[in-house]
């Protein structure tokens, strides 16, 4: 700082520059201490469960079912043959035991027609099966 004398009085001038020292200091005391709890994150607390007799069981989540159209049309749910689209939801109302929120997947042979795809699709969502998915095969990319 300068100060000059003009009368007895001193001048003070304007700092032009901010201290950033603190910050810097704040700065690092915040890194060092995420350093040190960064590798405690991972761990879970050990817990003592409490022990229950009795306990009603839990439901598991079924596996999805697989229906299959070969090259030729035939359906099959699984290792049972369907005798046809129009049959295919009665046998998948018995198959999923009434579970509406069973997943049921469909893998068709790339030689199927498109429109024999879409009526077993059709059949799927009449028996009430809302959850379907496409098995698909991936593409080989030739090196």
């Amino acid at each position: 700082m300068e100060s000059s004398q003009s009368g007895g009085r001193q001048r003070r001038t304007a700092l032009s520059q901010i201290n950033v020292t603190p910050f810097v200091d704040v700065m690092l005391v915040l890194l060092v201490i995420f350093m040190v709890t960064a590798p405690m994150m991972d761990k879970g607390l050990d817990v003592n469960l409490p022990q229950v007799k009795d306990a009603p069981a839990m439901s598991v989540k079924d596996e999805p079912l697989t229906v299959t159209i070969g090259a030729a049309g035939e359906i099959s749910i699984g290792k049972t043959r369907v005798a046809s689209v129009d049959k295919l939801g009665a046998v998948l109302i018995q198959a999923t035991a009434g579970n509406k929120e069973r997943q049921v997947l469909l893998a068709a042979d790339g030689k199927v027609p498109y429109e024999h795809v879409a009526k077993t699709m059709a059949a799927i969502r009449a028996a009430g099966i809302e959850k379907v998915g496409m098995v698909l095969q991936q593409e080989e990319t030739a090196k």
